[in-house]
């Protein structure tokens, strides 16, 4: 980043009074730690887009306690655009929509919080959210003393409706008037990597999208005429920015967009998607419909081998190592000098893999680190499978389907 524009943010993150010759320095900026890991949960977008209310909330908090989500780690509830009336009240309040939510927003956070889950809204800070319903513009601190007084965790925050607005200054706003409310509220930025977050949103957001708007295919780029704008197949959001890993780690994450397992894609597909997803050290938020889940999709959703590939503690976004032929080796640097190895066949056919590790080293040269298979020994573990997979002091041999992975971790 430039380093004017630096400056500017700096500056728009810390507020100095002076009064009668003293001096009060109030820092701003988002709430530190509330994302260690990549945040996980369910948002309701994918699936119903505005077509929300109390009874499918309570429905889907629900099931994700009882079929072992929350469990596994998914603890945030999101509901996205259309969650508000299509105007503020006589004092410039947002107003839950009574026909959707007749108990009350506050009285359905408080089901959710009872569930031991945590719940997030969304907002937009143009004037308008995408959906046409109110923006948060020129109303940022009203707006975050609301979200404060219903006791919500997390907000998502979009991008439309913004002409003339400087995206670094909106959503240093908007994270300045979260910490003045008091509440600590995990920041999502949604600005779609349009003004690159991650050279600015460290010190804004817990976590920055990076791309468009996701679609529930493999490598498709799905054209939305009425509006002249695209969704993206997973693979597509995968190759879409380069060199941003580094900018990524604990507490601030390039977020990948919401997970379309469950969606409509095969099984293979949605087991790819899930997994580059992990790799990638994205927020892994479902946005599936839980009442009609299959026992597929949720063994997918919850295993608990990926899980710790995504949740590691070291906080190192993966990358591709190497692609011949359609197929593609990608790894990512996990804690104690472990790694994650996915084999990721792009083509329509089976491949073979016969893999000399003693002839592929790795070297991560965005965070230093290396692991050279002539001096070190690993033990190898099939994640999919859940067994051992011998050690890399031989080849390793597989069949691999089309659009399939195979992910092992290297255990030192």
């Amino acid at each position: 980043m430039k380093k004017y524009n630096y400056l500017v943010l700096m500056a728009l993150l810390s507020l100095t009074v002076f009064s009668q010759g003293n001096t009060y320095t109030q820092g701003f900026g988002k709430f530190e730690g509330l994302a260690m890991t990549p945040p996980m949960g369910w948002n309701s977008w994918n699936t119903f887009e505005t077509n929300i209310d109390e009874k499918l909330v309570k429905e889907t908090a629900d099931i994700m306690v009882s079929s072992g989500m929350a469990a596994a780690g998914y603890n945030y509830i999101v509901l996205d655009d259309g969650w508000m009336a299509k105007e503020r009240d006589v004092n410039g309040n947002l107003v839950p929509d009574p026909v959707k939510f007749p108990s009350g927003m506050k009285s359905l956070i408080d089901y959710v919080h009872a569930k031991g889950l945590k719940f997030g809204l969304y907002n937009c800070a143009g004037v308008q959210t995408c959906a046409g319903y109110p923006g948060t513009r020129g109303y940022e601190y009203q707006d975050a003393r609301f979200y404060a007084s219903l006791k919500i965790d997390y907000l998502k925050y979009d991008w439309c409706n913004t002409a003339g607005i400087n995206a670094p200054e909106a959503y240093a706003t908007m994270s300045n008037a979260l910490k003045t409310a008091g509440r600590p509220i995990a920041f999502s930025l949604c600005e779609w990597g349009d003004n690159k977050p991650w050279e600015w949103g460290k010190p804004i957001g817990n976590l920055w999208r990076i791309s468009g708007d996701i679609y529930p295919c493999f490598d498709c780029e799905y054209h939305h005429e009425e509006g002249n704008w695209s969704s993206w197949g997973f693979m597509k959001i995968i190759e879409m920015r380069k060199d941003i890993r580094k900018f990524s780690g604990p507490d601030h994450w390039n977020d990948f967009d919401m997970l379309e397992v469950g969606n409509g894609m095969s099984n293979t597909e949605d087991k790819s998607h899930f997994t580059l997803w992990s790799m990638m050290a994205s927020p892994l938020i479902a946005g599936n419909d839980f009442r009609k889940m299959s026992n597929e999709t949720l063994a997918i959703l919850t295993n608990k081998e990926l899980i710790s590939i995504n949740q590691d503690k070291l906080g190192i976004q993966g990358f591709k190592l190497s692609a011949e032929d359609g197929l593609e080796v990608w790894v990512k640097p996990l804690s104690d000098e472990n790694w994650a190895i996915t084999f990721l066949n792009r083509t329509d056919q089976t491949k073979t893999i016969n893999y000399d590790w003693k002839k592929n080293l790795i070297k991560d040269v965005d965070f230093g680190f290396e692991a050279d298979f002539n001096k070190t020994t690993f033990k190898i573990k099939d994640l999919w499978k859940n067994k051992e997979a011998g050690t890399t002091k031989k080849n390793f041999v597989a069949n691999i389907a089309s659009h399939d992975v195979i992910v092992l971790k290297l255990i030192k």
